[in-house]
């Protein structure tokens, strides 16, 4: 395969690449990070398998799904991010399994404590205060120092760890949604573990996006979206814990389909969508055949570093994530210090530049505007970008 670096560059292949996508006439979409493209030969195959299953009914589910694809689906799906496949469990979303881990967490006792930061999702961070309710612990709220650096997120880490003897559990997002900051998660998972706090990973962003060993990263549990960055049609996530830890984990609200000792007993347990599932192998194979994290990480940051290098010195334009490569990838926040209102903003870019971006809210360095670019946008794209920053500004 030629070197990724290069390859990144190569508009070439890229514009060979994209045209495997149908996109529709419009906006520039700048807004990749909500969901992912599939590509038109994932389409064609998620719709083969909608009429498969509408034609073959149960009779198709009960005797081959259930007893056949389900497991070697899972299988796949173990040996994408190099895992045994008792530790993973499919669920519809990230979101739907870091829920699951949250309240089905069984080492806390009342009293205990439980940490977030600013840059959590919402639903992270709402997930955590139901314990508060139901379990009688203490949520702890953190705020990163902006702008961050690698040492400066392990130092607020490591001072809340020594701040409160009482933290027995964290949510720790790898790309946080809000600024696209890439959080050293080895690092805090080691110091973490050091005051013996567990770490519920939020990988919603970050599979496919970027490279990354799940074992390296020293985390026990974790929850992932298939549909971002790996291209898999909606509704498909999972969640990872280490075997060691499933005990620590409770089968969810007493689910008994599976036994204790199986990890499936840790999500909710539904008909599935199974005409999407069964359209995994198919998305597996076209992620890893163009090179999987390495070439896509590699390509979005070209991308990105092309218009944060154009506007990051410009007055009147601050970017929220830094240049080291070790905390950004390619979703990357920025915003107008000139301008107050950043919806308006993106109204404009849209209006008069025809670009799609998003603003982002609650980070307690204030709003933003997340610009995601995906594997069909182009570096004209991304110049066309940073001219509308530097005139708008």
């Amino acid at each position: 395969m030629p070197d990724n670096t290069r390859r990144a560059r190569d508009e070439h292949f890229w514009k060979t690449f994209a045209d495997r996508y149908s996109v529709e006439p419009g906006p520039i979409n700048l807004e990749n990070g909500y969901f992912g493209r599939m590509s038109r030969t994932v389409v064609e195959e998620y719709e083969r398998n909608i009429e498969l299953i509408n034609r073959s009914n149960s009779v198709h589910v009960r005797q081959r799904f259930e007893q056949i694809e389900s497991l070697e689906i899972r299988a796949q799906l173990a040996r994408l991010i190099d895992v045994p496949v008792d530790t993973v469990a499919l669920t519809r979303n990230a979101s739907d399994g870091l829920q699951s881990l949250i309240r089905n967490y069984n080492r806390l006792q009342p009293g205990d404590q439980v940490l977030i930061c600013d840059l959590e999702y919402d639903t992270v961070k709402g997930a955590m205060r139901w314990l508060a309710r139901h379990r009688g612990v203490e949520v702890i709220e953190i705020d990163h120092a902006h702008p961050a650096t690698f040492d400066s997120l392990l130092a607020t880490y490591r001072d809340a760890f020594a701040r409160y003897p009482k933290l027995k559990l964290m949510a720790l997002t790898h790309v946080t949604h809000r600024t696209g900051l890439v959080m050293p998660v080895q690092a805090i998972a080691a110091a973490a573990k050091e005051y013996g706090i567990d770490v519920i990973l939020d990988g919603a962003h970050a599979l496919g996006q970027i490279e990354f060993n799940l074992d390296e990263l020293g985390v026990s549990f974790a929850g992932f979206n298939l549909h971002k960055w790996i291209g898999a049609p909606l509704t498909l996530g999972f969640i990872y814990i280490d075997p060691e830890r499933l005990a620590d984990i409770d089968p969810d609200m007493g689910e008994m389909h599976f036994p204790v000792t199986d990890i499936r007993a840790r999500t909710p347990y539904s008909t599935p969508n199974i005409p999407a599932l069964l359209t995994l192998p198919l998305v597996f194979e076209e992620h890893l055949a163009m090179g999987g994290a390495a070439a896509k990480s590699t390509r979005l940051n070209y991308l990105r570093n092309r218009w944060v290098s154009a506007v990051r010195e410009l007055p009147g334009i601050e970017i929220m994530t830094p240049d080291d490569p070790r905390l950004y990838c390619g979703i990357t926040s920025m915003r107008f210090t000139r301008h107050t209102d950043q919806q308006a903003m993106v109204e404009r870019l849209l209006s008069d530049y025809n670009l799609f971006t998003v603003v982002r809210s609650g980070a307690a360095s204030g709003p933003c505007i997340r610009i995601t670019p995906g594997l069909t946008t182009t570096a004209a794209d991304m110049d066309l970008l940073a001219r509308a920053l530097s005139e708008l500004r």
